[in-house]
This record gives structure tokens, C-alpha cells and sequence, in this order.
């Protein structure tokens, strides 16, 4: 199949989405209580193109899809009409709408996405649920769904890698997972450490290498931090043996070098990606690529970006961007 073009539709489509709405909509089973989106006419969807825009998909300037934004929350991008063409369904047409409305809602400096979706259509739930995207509520046979998006943020020094983490701890919870993942020295435990004086928690936190995890009380009324290093676990079963799950629902749990090996700790975790840029690389006795030898620590000289995605229900509706990036 030849190159999609994914189009910033004006009132000047409408004619043509309404075409592809209603040849969409009209192949689906019959719905109780009917869909509304028969109703539309190239007038309506005119007025939502001109209010809070959507996309128009084309391939050799014939339209294959459509859909129509909604911008009725301050904080998500709504997702309405979603709409493919019934005779070239399953070629990459939705997936395409749905990547560049991901990144709409970015541009327009929102947390996440959201849209509707009818129980009755399992193959629609299923397209949805494969895109992370996550059931939040429902209402008759709508079920909403959701989706919170990832972030990349630069951290030039360690004080603003620990601004990061006390933005994060705004956030966290009890039951909360974090996988943190990044070459030695690229500074998962600065980050830890901002989020534990954040969460006011006993210290000092240092690096747990050696005793493989620590709990952190806390000092106030919050959840303590539980801070694990899973760089010497030879695999999934050995975090097992760390008996983590006796703390998880009560604690606020950090697993470096966890990629991989923690993600079964919970349905849902913030995975925290730290990459060092133009730093020389580390190995694990603290030799450099030159052959001289330093500290295994954190390198102030370089910036690092780090990059923070979302995974499960849990960070379903939580402001993520808004918060870390303001």
C-alpha cells in the first residue's frame, strides 16, 4: 500500500468526511440504541472541523479516513467519529490517525487523550486496548477510554534531576511503581534521591547495590519509599525473592536497572529512561572507554534527558506533561 497522507482537515473537508462517517458507520453491526453519527451532515462536522479541528487521510488524494477532535477538556484531546473507510480496513489507516492525533494532543499541550468506545464492538475495544489505551469509566454502553502520554524532558544538572523527581513525587501514591533504566553514573540515584527528600522520607539514600533493596520510612504521614537495585538479578524469578510484594500496596517502590525484571511487580509503572548525552560510557567496575578509572556515581558534566512513559490504568488521567514540564 502506498504512502498515507494524514491531513489537518478545515471546514473545506467536510463533505468528504461526512462521506466516510457515514460509509464507516453504516457497515457496523445494528446498535442498541443507535449510533449518532448517521446524523452528521457536512454542515456539523464543518462547525467541529472549524472549532477544535481533526484528520482527514488520504491516499492519491482519494479520502480512506477521518476523524474529528473535541476539545471540550482543558487537559485531553477527545477523539470523536473515528471513521475508516469499510472496503480498505486493516491497512494501517487508524493507527495512522491515531499516531499523529497523539501527536495533536502534544502540540496543544495536553496530558492524554480520550474517547468512546461501544461495548459491543469487541474489535474496536481490541484496536484501543493494543494502543495502551485504558477503559476509565462507563456509561450504558459507552466505555470511555483513556490514555496519558509519554514525556522526554532535558536535565542539565543534578539539582534539576532532582526538581524532576519532586515533581514526580506530586504525583506518586501508595502502590505506585517506578522502573528506572540508564547507563551507570546517568543518575538514577540523584533521581531517587530528589523523590525521597520530596516525600520526606528517611535517609540518606544512597545507592543499594549490595543489600539489593532499602525502605525509607517516612518522617510525615506519607508512604515510605521502598529503593531497590536490580543490577545483579540474574532474572524475573530472583525480584521474587525480594519479597517486594509485602510492601508494594503500602510503599512507593523505585527499581533501578529494573527493565525487565520489574514490570510483573504491577499492572501498571512509570518507566524512567535516563540517557546521558555525549558522556563516555561506564562499566560496572568504574572503568571508562579510555581505560582510566572513576567513580561509579553520577558525571555532573553532562545533560541527560530523561524519559518518562506511563504503562497501565493506574496513570490513566494523571497530568503528567502538565506537571513535569511546566
Amino acid at each position: 500500500m502506498r504512502a498515507l497522507d494524514v491531513i489537518d482537515a478545515g471546514p473545506e473537508h467536510a463533505g468528504a468526511i461526512v462521506d466516510i462517517i457515514r460509509r464507516s458507520f453504516g457497515s457496523r453491526p445494528t446498535l442498541d440504541p443507535p449510533s449518532t453519527a448517521m446524523d452528521e451532515t457536512a454542515e456539523s462536522v464543518a462547525e467541529v472541523l472549524a472549532d477544535a479541528g481533526g484528520l482527514l487521510v488520504e491516499r492519491r488524494g482519494l479520502p480512506m479516513g477521518a476523524l474529528l477532535f473535541d476539545e471540550s477538556r482543558p487537559d485531553k484531546l477527545g477523539l470523536r467519529r473515528v471513521a475508516v473507510d469499510p472496503e480498505i480496513q486493516s491497512r494501517g489507516v487508524a493507527s495512522a490517525m491515531v499516531g499523529v492525533a497523539e501527536d495533536t494532543a502534544e502540540e496543544r499541550g495536553k496530558d492524554g487523550i480520550w474517547l468512546h468506545v461501544r461495548e459491543e464492538l469487541p474489535e474496536t475495544i481490541q484496536f484501543w486496548s493494543r494502543r495502551k489505551y485504558h477503559p476509565v469509566s462507563q456509561d450504558g454502553p459507552l466505555i470511555e477510554f483513556g490514555k496519558t502520554l509519554w514525556l522526554a524532558r532535558e536535565v542539565p544538572t543534578p539539582d534539576t534531576m532532582q526538581d524532576l523527581a519532586a515533581r514526580v513525587a506530586q504525583l506518586v501514591r501508595p502502590g505506585d511503581l517506578l522502573v528506572l533504566a540508564g547507563d551507570l553514573g546517568a543518575g538514577k540515584t540523584t533521581f531517587t534521591q530528589g523523590l525521597g527528600d520530596a516525600m520526606s522520607v528517611r535517609g540518606p539514600i544512597t545507592s543499594p547495590t549490595f543489600v539489593l533493596a532499602r525502605t525509607h520510612p517516612s518522617l510525615e504521614q506519607g508512604p515510605p519509599l521502598v529503593h531497590v537495585d536490580a543490577y545483579r538479578l540474574g532474572g524475573p524469578e530472583e525480584i521474587d525473592d525480594l519479597d517486594l510484594d509485602a510492601t508494594a500496596d503500602e510503599a512507593v517502590t523505585v527499581v533501578e536497572w529494573g527493565t525487565g525484571l520489574a514490570e510483573q511487580l504491577s499492572e501498571s509503572w512509570l518507566s524512567l529512561s535516563i540517557e546521558v548525552r555525549g558522556a563516555r560510557p561506564i562499566d560496572p567496575l568504574g572503568t571508562k572507554a579510555d581505560g582510566t578509572h572513576g567513580e561509579g556515581g553520577d558525571d555532573d558534566a553532562e545533560p541527560r534527558v530523561v524519559t518518562i512513559k506511563p504503562h497501565g490504568p493506574r496513570w490513566v488521567d494523571v497530568p503528567l506533561r502538565s506537571t513535569l514540564l511546566s
